[in-house]
């Protein structure tokens, strides 16, 4: 006679969610704009363990509070590179998906806009011309926040606001 195997019940999803790291989505968006930016040298991380952000400068070797950086930050299977706009498709992608719901008329003049260089200050100028700049923030903010969520469960973070 066979014996009968016990198991131990399913995980609910708020026990999994709860085992999850935390990163709270607000320090994950500023860690992505340091990461973004262009004029520096400066990249950001999640720790996978503690969901901890570090936000390295390149220029002083430094957390922007003076805090050291781990020794082994590079170790991607203990920290993560926090990913920038273009990572998560929030550069011309989300303004083009902005003019063709908010500035139909003018969706062709907007992909012309960035053909060339100083696209975003021009846009912003076509924003400001046409009182959408608001509206723009606001789309912006959104789609950032929701592609940001979605990045943390794909790495296995739970999101705190």
């Amino acid at each position: 006679m066979a014996a009968a195997v016990r198991r131990s019940p399913p995980e609910s999803t708020q026990d999994i969610i709860e085992t999850m790291p935390r990163v709270c989505l607000s320090d994950l968006q500023g860690a992505m704009e340091w990461a973004s930016d262009d004029m520096s040298d400066s990249e950001s991380y999640v720790c996978r363990r503690t969901g901890k952000i570090y936000w390295v400068s390149g220029e002083t070797g430094l957390l922007d509070n003076e805090e050291e950086i781990p020794s082994d930050i590079d170790d991607i299977e203990k920290y993560l590179p926090v990913p920038d706009k273009r990572d998560l498709d929030l550069g011309n992608r989300l303004v083009f998906d902005f003019a063709a719901r908010h500035l139909d008329d003018q969706y062709e003049a907007v992909r012309s806009m960035f053909r060339r260089k100083g696209a975003y200050r021009r846009f912003r100028e076509t924003l400001e011309q046409q009182g959408c700049l608001d509206a723009w923030y606001a789309f912006s903010e959104e789609r950032t926040l929701s592609a940001l969520e979605e990045w943390c469960e794909s790495e296995g973070f739970s999101v705190e606001q």
